[in-house]
C-alpha cells in the first residue's frame, strides 16, 4: 500500500479495495518503523488521523466520493493545527500548541484528508538544507549522509521514503522546489495569493507560499486542487477562480514555447546536471515542444536582493515572539527587557538570529534607501524580465538548483554557500510566478529537478506539462534503497 500515489489510492478507496482506515494503520506503522533513520516528523498525530480515516470511510459508505476522502498526507509544521504542537522547527514554539486551524489544514481537512502528523523543518523556514531545525536535521532517504533540502526537507523526505503518498510544504525561495528537486519528488510553489496564508506563520509574507509535494505531477494537482482558492481571512490571497488542475493534465505539448534562459547555463551549475537538463528539453522537444534560447540579465541580482527582502520582513515578522503572549519564556525574567533578550536569545537558533539581525540592519535608519529599497527596485526589474520573457514564450525551463544534494554539515560554516544553492529558485519568489520542480535523473545516485516557471495562475500549465513528461520517463518511479 505504501508504494501507491495519491491517485491510485483514490481509485482503490472508490473500488472499495481497502479502507481509509486500514491504509492509516499501514502508513502509521511504516512511519514508526522508518522515520528514526530520517527524523521527518517532528509530532505523529495517531488519535487524529485514525478518527478522521473512519469519518472518511463513513462518507464513501453514504456515497460520497473525492480524490482526497480518506487520503493520507502530512503538514509543514508551520501550519496552524487546532489543539496539536505548531512549532515552527524551533525552541521557541516548542509547547505552542494552535487554538485553529490553518485555512490550508480546514479546507484539506474538509475534503476528507486524514492528517497523519506535522514534519520537520528548518527553524522558522529558514534553511536550505533542514539543518536547522530545533528537533535536529532531517537526512536525504536516497543517502543517509546527505541533506534532504529545505525549508520543506521534512515533508520531502517523508513523500521520497513512501511514509507517505503526498504533504504539504512552504516556498519562500524555493523551499517546495528544492528539496523536491534533491529527493526526487514533484514540488510545485503556486502563484503568490492562490493558497491562503491564513494560520500559515509567517517567514518573509510577501514571498511565502503553500504548496504540494508529491512523487507525480498529477497527485499535485490533486492536493492543489484542495489546498487553492480565495481566503477572506487572508488580504493576500486573490480572488480569482480555482480551475479544474485534474482535467489539464492530459493536453498536447504540441507548439508549446519553452524558453530556456542563457544565464540558467554558468560556471556555478554542476555540468553533470546541465547534462541531465538538456536531455529533458529533448524529451519534451519529441512531445512537439518547441524550444528558444531567452535572457533574463537582472537574475544575477537575485540572490543579494533576495537576502535583503526576506530578513527585513522576517525581521518584523518574529518581532511577535517576545516571551510574554505564547511560546518560549526564559527563566526568572529581571525586568521586561531581561525578559525580550533572553527569551528570544535562548529560543532562536543561530540561522534564524543571523537573519533577524540582517534585516533589522537592512531597515534601520540611514540603511533603508541603500539596501531594502534598493532591493525592492531589483525585485522590479527581475518580474520585468520574466513579463517580457513570457511574451515570446510559454514556460521558462531550467535547473532547479545547481548542485545535487550535499553531505550534512558540509555547509554549515558558510552559510553564503547555502544561500547560493537558490539561485535558480528565489526569481519566481520574487516576481511571485509559480514554479514546479519534476525529476530529471541521478547524478552519483542523488535525484536532480528540471524547473519549470509559467505565468501567473498557468499552474495547470505547469501541472501539464510535468505530467506529459513523466508519462515518457520513469524518473519519478525510482525508490530510494531501503525504503
Amino acid at each position: 500500500m505504501h508504494q501507491l500515489t495519491l491517485a491510485e489510492i483514490a481509485r482503490g478507496l472508490a473500488d472499495k479495495k481497502f479502507s481509509s482506515e486500514e491504509l492509516t494503520k499501514v502508513l502509521l506503522a511504516r512511519i514508526a518503523q522508518l522515520d528514526p533513520q530520517l527524523n521527518s516528523f517532528i509530532s505523529l498525530t495517531e488519535d487524529l488521523a485514525l478518527t478522521q480515516a473512519k469519518a472518511a470511510d463513513a462518507r464513501r459508505a453514504n456515497g460520497e466520493s473525492g480524490a482526497l476522502l480518506g487520503a493520507p498526507i502530512a503538514h509543514k509544521d508551520l501550519f496552524c493545527t487546532q489543539g496539536i504542537r505548531t512549532s515552527c522547527g524551533s525552541k521557541m514554539l516548542d509547547n505552542f500548541k494552535a487554538p485553529y486551524d490553518a485555512t490550508v489544514v480546514a479546507k484539506l481537512a474538509a475534503a476528507g484528508a486524514v492528517t497523519l502528523g506535522k514534519t520537520n523543518m528548518d527553524e522558522f523556514a529558514m534553511g536550505s538544507a533542514n539543518e536547522s531545525s530545533y528537533y535536529g536535521a532531517v537526512k536525504n532517504p536516497w543517502n543517509l549522509e546527505h541533506v534532504p533540502g529545505g525549508s520543506s526537507g521534512g515533508s520531502a523526505a517523508a513523500v521520497a521514503a513512501r511514509l507517505l503518498p503526498a504533504a504539504t510544504g512552504t516556498d519562500t525561495g524555493g523551499s517546495i522546489r528544492q528539496p523536491a528537486a534533491l529527493t526526487n519528488l514533484t514540488g510545485l510553489k503556486p502563484t503568490y495569493g492562490r493558497v491562503s496564508r491564513w494560520g500559515m506563520i509567517a517567514y518573509a509574507s510577501s514571498l511565502d507560499q503553500g504548496g504540494p509535494l508529491a512523487r507525480t505531477a498529477e497527485d499535485c494537482a490533486i492536493l492543489l486542487q484542495g489546498m487553492a482558492g480565495f481566503d477572506q481571512n487572508d488580504s493576500t490571497s486573490i480572488d480569482e477562480p480555482v480551475p479544474d488542475y485534474s482535467a489539464s493534465l492530459n493536453g498536447s505539448l504540441q507548439g508549446l514555447r519553452i524558453g530556456v534562459p542563457k544565464e540558467y547555463f554558468s560556471a556555478g551549475l554542476d555540468p553533470r546536471i546541465a547534462e541531465l537538463i538538456h536531455n529533458s528539453i529533448k524529451e519534451l522537444e519529441k512531445l512537439g515542444a518547441v524550444i528558444k534560447e531567452i535572457s533574463l540579465p537582472n537574475m544575477q541580482h537575485a540572490i543579494p536582493a533576495y537576502y535583503v527582502i526576506a530578513p527585513a520582513e522576517a525581521s518584523s515578522n518574529l518581532s511577535r515572539f517576545d516571551g510574554v503572549r505564547f511560546g518560549y519564556r526564559c527563566e526568572d525574567p529581571k525586568n521586561l527587557e531581561d525578559l525580550y533578550k533572553r527569551s528570544r536569545g535562548e529560543g532562536f537558533g543561530t540561522e534564524v538570529q543571523r537573519r533577524i539581525m540582517v534585516g533589522a540592519y537592512a531597515l534601520s535608519a540611514g540603511y533603508y534607501d541603500a539596501y531594502y529599497l534598493k532591493a525592492q527596485k531589483i525585485r522590479r526589474l527581475i518580474k520585468n524580465d520574466f513579463m517580457a520573457a513570457f511574451n515570446e514564450v510559454d514556460i521558462i525551463l531550467g535547473p532547479t538548483t545547481p548542485n545535487p544534494a550535499w553531505k550534512l554539515g558540509a555547509k554549515n560554516s558558510d552559510p553564503v554557500a547555502a544561500y547560493l544553492e537558490d539561485v535558480y529558485t528565489i526569481t519566481a519568489n520574487l516576481a511571485g510566478l509559480p514554479g514546479l520542480s519534476m525529476p530529471a535523473g541521478f547524478v552519483d545516485g542523488l535525484p536532480v529537478g528540471v524547473q519549470l516557471l509559467a505565468p501567473y495562475f498557468q499552474e495547470g500549465r505547469l501541472l501539464n506539462v510535468a505530467h506529459q513528461y513523466q508519462l515518457n520517463t520513469d524518473w519519478h518511479t525510482r525508490t530510494p534503497t531501503g525504503f
